[in-house]
């Protein structure tokens, strides 16, 4: 993985023109309005079997499914700024308020081949937390494209694994919830390892989802990021990733 990649991205949006992601408005990476639209609007859903919820910071549809479309598949890191506070508030909701590290569930090997960067590691740095490398795949895993919720449930069973060495408390990570089956699974790996799973975090789910049950994730008052809490000005050491 290419870690420059990134920045080449964003020092070509300086020389070429420059169209909005989500609505294709010259001028902008992400014009005001679709900023505005990319909003948090947390929402707790469901994940399978015993792996509880997850909290996702707005829903996977019009504008930030576009913004999020450019960042995965056309290399538009710039746009990962006008996503970072709803996945911020996917964070906050899923934590408790104690530090913890944000573990993000890994890509396949194919796919951080082709982009050059993390996409769920590259959201994290840009909502403030930093994120911690503890899963790994343990086998290779089909294309979840086109299928089912049981067959990607099926096609990922026991497929990560989790490195327990100097971590503790933590908030499992992914870019996009749609079945749940992913999560699940890191869910899974990570209490295997006899890591504390403190929450699940996405950036966004997909409308599909259903709401989790009343009571199946509370979300905390406070998300600490940058070494001080978002809702005071007392500072703290940061909630997501930084080592002491």
């Amino acid at each position: 993985m290419d870690p420059m990649r990134p920045r080449w991205h964003e020092a070509l949006a300086l020389v070429l023109p420059v169209a909005c992601a989500g609505c294709g408005a010259p001028g902008e990476a992400v014009c005001g309005p679709c900023r505005r639209a990319c909003r948090p609007a947390p929402l707790a859903v469901a994940l399978p079997g015993d792996a509880g919820a997850a909290w996702a910071g707005l829903a996977y549809d019009g504008v930030p499914a576009r913004v999020l479309r450019a960042l995965k598949q056309s290399g538009r890191t710039g746009v990962a700024r006008a996503l970072a506070p709803a996945l911020a508030a996917a964070l906050e909701a899923a934590s408790d308020g104690r530090p913890v590290w944000a573990v993000p569930v890994p890509q396949r090997p194919e796919s951080a081949r082709r982009r050059g960067f993390h996409v769920a590691e590259l959201l994290l740095g840009a909502a403030g937390a930093r994120p911690r490398r503890v899963l790994s795949w343990g086998r290779a895993v089909g294309d979840q494209r086109g299928l089912g919720r049981g067959a990607r449930e099926e096609n990922l069973a026991g497929a990560l694994v989790a490195d327990a060495r100097g971590a503790g408390r933590v908030v499992l990570v992914d870019d996009v919830l749609t079945s749940g089956a992913t999560l699940a699974e890191a869910v899974r790996a990570a209490r295997h390892a006899r890591l504390d799973v403190v929450g699940v975090a996405a950036l966004a789910a997909t409308p599909a989802r259903v709401p989790a049950p009343d009571g199946a994730a509370s979300p905390a008052r406070r998300f600490i990021r940058n070494g001080k809490q978002s809702m005071g000005d007392t500072a703290v050491n940061s909630q997501y990733g930084e080592t002491t």
